[in-house]
């Protein structure tokens, strides 16, 4: 039951004597399926506003750009676990339910601090959670919901990424003597770099018909011909080198993904015959 005084909320799990203190979290995946949530920095200043606003005590500001697909892998959160178990605080501040878990065994950390009454409170820019049954279920319920909007992205990438390897489109950046198409309507299209196709191929003719060593390669290429990258800023290692001569992509086989047994016909113009 809640009983509004004064137009606030006396939540019956929250003891009058008990003194709220926030470890504000704000977190910011790297990969992609995050470009939508605000900046660590937005979150931030957008719960800092509220904590002013409400005039909530916050102990600490802890900031984290990590995937929180997988439990257990984020040192900050976890040190914000072992901190609310030793009682420096007892509430966590976050943008809303997905910076905290996207994952099960993250979640269910949470919700054992909350049923112990170390965790008193978790206050999101729209939601309130704390110790009750209907809010821990509501907290577990939307933490969820982003671990299967996560799985399913997942999901839809890989479906994505075969469709296009049965199509002829390698994903990823394009070997040395190709170049990555920059149309959108052609993406993972792998065009033929006229400045050092040709000279990939002498390479694979050096080898097969001069018997050249790959350290003879690495000479002709580096002191003679001054061959680097696309990007005009590296030579190619000897290891770059011997990769290249074992790339299949260059005749027009590609596998994918790597050591995964499933080989393509490429879409591309090969450089060299089988």
């Amino acid at each position: 039951m809640e009983v509004a005084i004064n137009s606030q909320v006396l939540r019956p799990s929250l003891s009058p004597a008990v003194k709220l203190k926030y470890c504000l979290y704000a977190r910011k995946s790297t990969e992609s399926e995050e470009r939508q949530i605000l900046s660590i920095d937005s979150q931030v200043k957008e719960m800092l506003q509220i904590a002013e606003r409400e005039d909530l005590e916050i102990v600490d500001i802890r900031r984290e750009s990590h995937s929180a697909k997988d439990s257990g892998e984020r040192p900050v959160f976890k040190e914000i676990l072992a901190d609310i178990r030793r009682g420096r605080f007892n509430g966590i501040l976050a943008w809303d339910a997905s910076r905290i878990s996207r994952n099960a065994g993250d979640l269910g950390s949470v919700v054992d601090l909350m049923d112990q009454k170390s965790l008193i409170e978790i206050r999101t820019f729209s939601q309130t959670f704390v110790n009750s049954p209907n809010e821990k279920f509501l907290l577990m319920i939307l933490c969820s919901q982003a671990k299967l909007e996560n799985d399913n992205r997942v999901i839809n990438v890989k479906r994505g990424l075969r469709t296009r390897c049965e199509m002829g489109l390698r994903p990823g950046v394009a070997p040395t003597g190709y170049l990555n198409s920059k149309r959108t309507d052609e993406k993972c299209q792998a065009n033929i770099d006229t400045e050092r196709s040709p000279v990939i191929k002498k390479m694979f003719e050096k080898v097969a018909y001069e018997k050249w060593s790959g350290k003879k390669l690495y000479m002709w290429l580096k002191f003679e011909l001054n061959f680097r990258t696309a990007n005009g800023k590296k030579h190619l290692s000897l290891g770059n080198i011997f990769r290249i001569l074992y790339n299949p992509f260059y005749y027009g086989m590609f596998e994918y993904p790597k050591n995964s047994g499933n080989w393509y016909q490429g879409k591309h113009e090969p450089i060299i015959s089988k």
